[in-house]
C-alpha cells in the first residue's frame, strides 16, 4: 500500500509536562485508524501535528507530494454571515453540486432539516456542528482527520456518518484517523486503533473490540500496579464476547483466545441478586404511566402511553432529537403533569437525574472536592463491598491530588463523575441518565458502566451512544410519533424502523420540508431527528399525506385498546421466549439417554415454538391496524 504520510521522533512538551517524546508511525492508503486515550493525553494534539496544524518541538511530520488533507477539529468555525447553502457548498453552481450524489447524500444525511437561507450565526451549536461536518465532506480529500465527529448526532445520525465513512473511498484507498468516545462507531469504521498514553502512541490491530482483547493481554503481563485497570478491561471484554457476539466477527483474533482470557470473569451483572435487592428497597410500584398524554397547547408531544416500570428495569429510551423522550423521563420523574392520563408513583420511589447541565454542582463551584464529599454518606456499597467515598472517587478516576482541587476547576469529564458519585451517595432508588457519555473518555466510561452493574435500582438512560445503551441496559424502547414503543430487537430494531419510514418522522422534519431547501432525495431522515428541541411535539403532527392515508382509522378507545393488547403481545412473546430458551438449555443438561425425558422437553419446546408463532402472528396483525 501506498504511504500517505508519516511521523518521525516526534517530541512536543507543554510547559507542565511532555506529551509526546520519540513517537514514531505512519498512515497508509486503506488505513482505517481510531485514536483512544485518556483525557488530556494528546489525542486532539496528535491529530494536529499529523496533520500539520503544530510543529513539533522535534521530529519530524512528511506528506506525501500533492497530499490533500481534511481536518474536523472540536470547534466549529463557520464564517460569520454565510447562509447554510454557501457554507456547505461553496460557490459551486446549483447544478454542479445538485448532480453530485455525494454531495446530495451529504446534505440529505446532515443538514436537510435546516432551512437552506438561514444564516449560520443564528443556529444553535449542534447545527453549526452538522454543517462544519458537511463542509468537509462534501471536499475530496485523501485523509480526513476527524476530532469527536460524533458530537450532537444522534444513533442515524452516527449510522449514517459510519455507512458514508465505510463507502467514501475503495477498500486500498485514502485515510482516516478519527477520535471519539463513541465506542460503537469505533468498531464500524476503524481497522486498527492507536491508545494514546504517558507520551507514548500505543498500536492495536482492529477496531474497540480487537483492541480491549490485546490491552487486557498486555495488562495480563504488566506489574501488580497494573491489576485494576486489567480487571475493568477483563470485564468489559466479558460483555464484548458474551453479550454482544455481532462485534465479534471485526476482530482477526481466535474466539477460543478470548474465551480463556474470560473463563474466570463472572457474569456482567447478578440480575436476580440485583432484582431481589431493587424489590426490597422500592416494593412492588415504581412508577406507572398510565395512558398518559402531554400536549403544549396544540402540539401534541405525547399520547396514550402506557408504561409500567418495574423494580431493577434497566431500560433504555430511544428516539430523533425532539421526539418527547426529555418529556417522558419528566413525566417520570414528577417534572411535568400529564395533560391526559395520569401518573401513578410509589411511595418508597426516591427518583435522581443525572442531567446534561451539572446544574448541580453550581452551588458547590468554589468548595473542593474532599469539602463536598465530606457532607454526603460516609460510606457506599458496590460489589458487595463497603468502600469510603474517597475510595469511589478513585474507581471513577480522581488522583488523591485531586481531592483538593475546587469544583471550579475540574474538567468537564471529573465533574461529570464527581455529579454521579454525589448522586449514588445520596442512594436513590431511580436513576434517570440524560446523556451521561458527555466529556467521558473510553476508560471512564467503562468505569462508570461498571459502577452501574452493581447498582440495584430501576435504570433510565436516553443516550445516542449506542454502545452504552446496550451495554447497561436490558430492554430498549423508542418515543416514535408520540407513542412508547417497545423495541424486542434492540437499537437494530430501532434502526430498521427508522430506515423503513414505517413510523411516523417528528413534526420538524416536516417543518424543514418547507423551508425551501433543495430536494435531497435519498437522505436518511437521520439529521431530520437532530432538530431543536422545540421540535418535540413533531411526533403526532407529522405524517401527513401519504403517509397518513396509509394508516387504518383507529381512533379513540379502539387504537387505545389494540396498543395495549400490542403492548401485553410484547411481554408475553418476551416471557415464552425466555420460557424457550430455559427449555433448550435443559436439553443440553440432561441426560441423552433419558429418551422420556427427552421426549417430554421435546414436546414442551414444540408446544412454546406454537404459541410463539401464534402470539406474533396476532401482533403483525395489531400492528397493521395501528399502522406501525
Amino acid at each position: 500500500m501506498a504511504h500517505l504520510l508519516g511521523a518521525e521522533n516526534l517530541h512536543l512538551e507543554f510547559p507542565t509536562r511532555v506529551v509526546f517524546d520519540s513517537v514514531t508511525l505512519g498512515i497508509d492508503e486503506g488505513d482505517r485508524i481510531g485514536v483512544v486515550g485518556r483525557n488530556g493525553d494528546g489525542k486532539s494534539t496528535l491529530l494536529a501535528l499529523l496533520s500539520k496544524r503544530i510543529e513539533p518541538d522535534d521530529g519530524r511530520v512528511t506528506h506525501r507530494r500533492g497530499l490533500t488533507v481534511g481536518y474536523l477539529d472540536q470547534r466549529d468555525v463557520l464564517p460569520a454571515g454565510a447562509t447554510v447553502g454557501a457554507t456547505v457548498v461553496g460557490d459551486r453552481a446549483e447544478h454542479e453540486w445538485a448532480g453530485d450524489p455525494t454531495i446530495r447524500d451529504i446534505i440529505g444525511g446532515l443538514v436537510s432539516d435546516i432551512p437552506w437561507e438561514a444564516n449560520v450565526d443564528d443556529l444553535s451549536g449542534g447545527q453549526r456542528r452538522r454543517i462544519a461536518l458537511a463542509k468537509l465532506l462534501v471536499g475530496d480529500w485523501d485523509v480526513l482527520f476527524l476530532d469527536e465527529p460524533t458530537n450532537h448526532l444522534d444513533v442515524e445520525g452516527i449510522q449514517w456518518l459510519a455507512d458514508h465513512i465505510k463507502r467514501r473511498w475503495s477498500a486500498n484507498q485514502g485515510g482516516l484517523v478519527v477520535v471519539t468516545h463513541d465506542r460503537w462507531f469505533l468498531d464500524a469504521v476503524s481497522t486498527d486503533t492507536w491508545e494514546v498514553h504517558d507520551g507514548i502512541v500505543e498500536p492495536f490491530e482492529g477496531g474497540y473490540a480487537a483492541y480491549i482483547l490485546q490491552r487486557v493481554e498486555r495488562d495480563r503481563q504488566a506489574a501488580a500496579s497494573e491489576q485494576r485497570r486489567q480487571n475493568l478491561a477483563r470485564k468489559e471484554l466479558a460483555w464484548l464476547r458474551r453479550g454482544a457476539p455481532a462485534r465479534t466477527s471485526k476482530p482477526k483474533f481466535r474466539i477460543d483466545a478470548a474465551n480463556a482470557l474470560i473463563d474466570d470473569v463472572p457474569p456482567i451483572r447478578d440480575t436476580v441478586a440485583l432484582s431481589q435487592m431493587a424489590t426490597a428497597r422500592l416494593g412492588k410500584d415504581v412508577v406507572d404511566l398510565l395512558d398518559a398524554g402531554v400536549t403544549f397547547g396544540d402540539d401534541v408531544i405525547l399520547r396514550d402511553v402506557e408504561w409500567r416500570i418495574a423494580p431493577g428495569e434497566r431500560t433504555g429510551i430511544l428516539g430523533p432529537n425532539g421526539a418527547g423522550k426529555s418529556t417522558l423521563l419528566n413525566l417520570v420523574s414528577g417534572k411535568l403533569q400529564p395533560t391526559t392520563g395520569r401518573v401513578k408513583t410509589g411511595k418508597t420511589v426516591q427518583v435522581a437525574v443525572l442531567d446534561q447541565q451539572l446544574a448541580d454542582l453550581q452551588q458547590y463551584a468554589d468548595d473542593r472536592v474532599r469539602e463536598v464529599v465530606a457532607r454526603k454518606k460516609t460510606s457506599y456499597v458496590a460489589d458487595g463491598k463497603e468502600m469510603t467515598p474517597s475510595q469511589l472517587l478513585e474507581r471513577l478516576g480522581f488522583t488523591s491530588a485531586q481531592l483538593s482541587t475546587p469544583i471550579k476547576d475540574l474538567s468537564g469529564g471529573q465533574k461529570r463523575r464527581l455529579q454521579l458519585m454525589l448522586i449514588l451517595l445520596d442512594e436513590p432508588n431511580v436513576l434517570i441518565l440524560d446523556e451521561p457519555t458527555n466529556d467521558l473518555d473510553t476508560d471512564m466510561l467503562a468505569a462508570m458502566e461498571d459502577l452501574l452493574d452493581t447498582w440495584p435500582g430501576t435504570l433510565l438512560v436516553v443516550s445516542h451512544d449506542r454502545y452504552l445503551l446496550e451495554r447497561v441496559t436490558d430492554q430498549q424502547y423508542a418515543v416514535l410519533g408520540g407513542h412508547l414503543r417497545h423495541l424486542p430487537g434492540g437499537v437494530d430494531e430501532y434502526m430498521r424502523l427508522r430506515a423503513s419510514g414505517s413510523v411516523p418522522a417528528t413534526a420538524s422534519a416536516a417543518a424543514a420540508a418547507a423551508a425551501g431547501r433543495p430536494d435531497t432525495a435519498g437522505g436518511t431522515g437521520s439529521a431530520g431527528s437532530m432538530a431543536g428541541s422545540g421540535a418535540g411535539a413533531g411526533g403526532a403532527a407529522a405524517g401527513s399525506g401519504a403517509a397518513t392515508a396509509a394508516v387504518p382509522a383507529l381512533a379513540g378507545a379502539e387504537r387505545r385498546a389494540a396498543e395495549k393488547e400490542m403492548s401485553a403481545l410484547d411481554r408475553r412473546i418476551a416471557r415464552v421466549g425466555a420460557d424457550r430458551q430455559e427449555v433448550l438449555d435443559a436439553f443440553a443438561a440432561h441426560d441423552q439417554s433419558d429418551y422420556a425425558g427427552l421426549g417430554a422437553l421435546q414436546a414442551k419446546l414444540g408446544a412454546l415454538e406454537a404459541e410463539v408463532e401464534q402470539l406474533e402472528e396476532r401482533w403483525l396483525e395489531v400492528a397493521e391496524l395501528l399502522g406501525v
